[in-house]
């Protein structure tokens, strides 16, 4: 059986189609991170690491540093196939890092899938007792927060184009210079009620601004679906509070990464779903931990991606396909940021369905011949 030889890292810089702009951060452009793993055969495996200093606390050097390091040291010479043997090891090597060990996850399993002539999704199901899922998943789409009267209209104009180019649900960034229930109000007289609405606060206010917030937009008619993490990540009394008072469903994002952290919601009934995503829970093993342990709590759950590429936005979606019920629009629309490919292959875009790749594996591979930064391990 081929066993794992090599891990090594590449940096794609890719720009952004126009500044992403949220309560946290305001990005132009992205390094992606790929994580490539070699077997004995001469295959590769691929998985990326989404990087931010305000989401993961993690850089692309540290990201390089932990592969080439300690996670090298508990993957090479281990056998794809037998996840078992090294997954535990994996993620008892470094502390943190959720990114990092993502990636090395994410490309070691590719190897497992690509040896084995599965999609990553059938592979993925394979630890769920369930079925591959559908051939493409449903995504919303992204509008960035404005910030003033010019940057408002264009936001509207923006999510009318994407309503007559086939999204059916768009997500708004919000934050504390916005004026919440005025833009909302806007947007759904311009978009009509078929356009389904989320909005995302990436922790801006407190729960009594929140809660009057969300008060006011219910009042006003917006018909919102849900809203996603509107306080403080650790504020889980606040973010109770928050999902007690309201009638619209509360997202929890950046509050739930473990399964750890997802018993504290469910204790407090602090949310009414979770958004998962590979970034955090780091890797697809612990995602599907998560979403089962959601799914016995009766939470609904919604895949995710953080601000990232062709292989993280793939993964995510053969993710998606696996955990998700039938018809849930996910979050991920991160690809559709992007001004080019970070890699060739993988997952497909159209209108709002996220298409997976036919054929073994994450179905990717570099979209150049790109240097390795780190040496093989």
């Amino acid at each position: 059986m081929s066993t794992v030889v090599a891990l090594r890292v590449h940096d794609v810089h890719v720009p952004l189609t126009r500044p992403f702009v949220t309560a946290v951060r305001r990005a132009q452009a992205i390094d992606v991170v790929l994580v490539e793993a070699v077997d004995s055969d001469g295959r590769s495996g691929w998985g990326e690491a989404a990087t931010s200093w305000r989401v993961t606390g993690e850089s692309p050097a540290s990201v390089r540093a932990a592969v080439t390091g300690p996670l090298a040291e508990a993957v090479v010479g281990a056998v794809p196939a037998q996840v078992d043997h090294w997954s535990t090891a994996l993620h008892h090597a470094v502390h943190a890092n959720s990114a990092a060990r993502a990636a090395v996850e994410c490309a070691v399993l590719d190897l497992a899938a690509r040896a084995a002539g599965v999609g990553f999704a059938e592979l993925l199901s394979g630890f769920t007792a369930g079925s591959p899922g559908p051939a493409a998943v449903r995504t919303d789409m992204t509008l960035s927060a404005p910030d003033g009267p010019a940057q408002t209209d264009a936001l509207i104009r923006r999510a009318l184009e994407l309503r007559d180019g086939g999204f059916g649900t768009l997500k708004v960034k919000v934050d504390g210079r916005t004026d919440t229930v005025d833009l909302l109000a806007r947007l759904r007289a311009a978009l009509g009620p078929a356009t389904v609405l989320r909005i995302d606060a990436n922790q801006a206010w407190t729960p009594a601004v929140a809660v009057r917030t969300l008060r006011a937009c219910e009042d006003a008619g917006v018909g919102l679906d849900l809203v996603e993490q509107p306080v403080a990540a650790r504020d889980l009394a606040g973010l109770a509070e928050v999902t007690a008072a309201i009638d619209t469903p509360v997202l929890a994002d950046e509050a739930v990464w473990t399964v750890e952290d997802l018993a504290l919601v469910v204790e407090r009934h602090a949310a009414d779903l979770v958004n998962v995503k590979l970034a955090k829970t780091a890797g697809p093993l612990g995602a599907l931990a998560v979403a089962a342990s959601a799914r016995a709590a009766g939470l609904d759950v919604l895949i995710g991606c953080m601000l990232e590429g062709t292989v993280g936005v793939t993964a995510a979606a053969a993710l998606a396909a696996v955990t998700g019920r039938s018809g849930a629009t996910h979050d991920l629309d991160a690809g559709l940021w992007l001004t080019g490919a970070s890699a060739i292959g993988g997952a497909r875009y159209e209108g709002d369905l996220v298409h997976l790749p036919m054929g073994p594996g994450l179905g990717v591979r570099a979209a150049s011949s790109p240097t390795p930064v780190g040496a093989d391990r």
